[in-house]
């Protein structure tokens, strides 16, 4: 169990037990926001979450998953979650870096060595530090998801060097690291809602952008951008999450079922994930997509150096929590 799940650990019966969620009659519905299509990873690890607390609320609380993106783009999410107009989700760090600093360490390019090393990370005392920054701004985090390792692809040519992005346009999620991180390699950054990238890749308005397999597959950007170049320079977990007002609501043995059903959930979406991510390679390489892998990045995280000093000069105070990631991984 994550660290910041033993924090909220009670004291009940370990008896198993049916909890109403809800005094009225009718079931209650949490509206779960997802950017994904129903049969990616993150969307099983959802599904498996809120079939769960269904069951286990003896049918007086109704989780939902609306997929697709169809309740807004990830930003707007944020804050409808932070509100209280949807009742959980799961966001990707990089855009809740806005909301909440700590997030933001996580986003600094190449601060993972490998998907293994995040999840220790995550998993331990500088997991706790960024749930507790999410917990501020009225998340509640109730575990890790895997969004593998993010690479840069494009419509014009392979990148094997940073020079090779020189001139030409990415898009970025929104969020100001990100931003930096292709301007130290020579590119031009472009925030864009993630539903506007099939379509920009393909009228050229950008020329290539930056995801995991995955994604890469699921959204069809391998159809516009033929050349995906392994940089693998951000490793980012995603955060399933809900309304911190709505937690605090729930009575103990609710949290319980909570909880439980989130340490399923990301022990399914972990697996789904990393099985997923090589079937979304081979599929790729199938379709003829050139992936070039980088044996050495040193350039590319060189590079980097400047953006690693912007953050802590702006944000001293989180200076520590950027070492013990780094030392959690010695």
């Amino acid at each position: 169990m994550n660290t910041f799940l033993k924090n909220t650990t009670l004291t009940i019966a370990a008896a198993a037990m049916t909890v109403a969620f809800a005094t009225g009659a009718e079931a209650r519905e949490w509206r779960g926001w997802n950017i994904h299509p129903p049969e990616y990873p993150v969307s099983e690890g959802m599904e498996e979450f809120a079939r769960i607390i269904n069951e286990k609320s003896g049918g007086e609380l109704e989780a939902k998953v609306y997929h697709g993106g169809v309740l807004g783009d990830q930003p707007d999410a944020i804050q409808q979650v932070r509100l209280g107009g949807l009742d959980w989700a799961v966001f990707n760090l990089g855009p809740l870096g806005e909301v909440a600093p700590e997030a933001n360490v996580v986003s600094l390019p190449f601060i993972f060595k490998s998907v293994d090393a995040m999840h220790v990370v995550m998993d331990g005392p500088a997991g706790q530090q960024i749930a507790d920054g999410l917990i501020k701004a009225g998340l509640q985090p109730l575990g890790w998801y895997d969004s593998g390792a993010r690479s840069f692809y494009n419509t014009k040519h392979p990148i094997n060097t940073p020079d090779d992005l020189k001139g030409l346009k990415f898009r970025v999620m929104s969020n100001d690291l990100y931003v930096q991180m292709v301007a130290a390699l020579g590119g031009n950054a472009t925030p864009m809602p993630y539903g506007e990238v099939y379509q920009s890749l393909k009228t050229g308005v950008i020329d290539g952008a930056e995801n995991n397999y995955p994604s890469y597959d699921s959204s069809g950007h391998f159809e516009a951008a033929k050349f995906y170049s392994v940089t693998q320079h951000l490793i980012l977990p995603e955060c399933l999450c809900m309304n911190k007002a709505v937690y605090d609501g729930l009575s103990d043995d609710e949290k319980k079922i909570v909880h439980d059903a989130a340490d399923a959930s990301v022990t399914l979406q972990r697996a789904s994930w990393a099985a997923r991510a090589e079937k979304s390679k081979e599929k790729v390489v199938a379709a003829g997509i050139e992936v070039n892998e980088i044996a050495n990045k040193d350039a590319f995280q060189s590079a980097m150096q400047p953006v690693y000093d912007n953050f802590i000069k702006a944000n001293p105070d989180l200076a520590g929590l950027v070492k013990a990631i780094q030392d959690a991984q010695k």
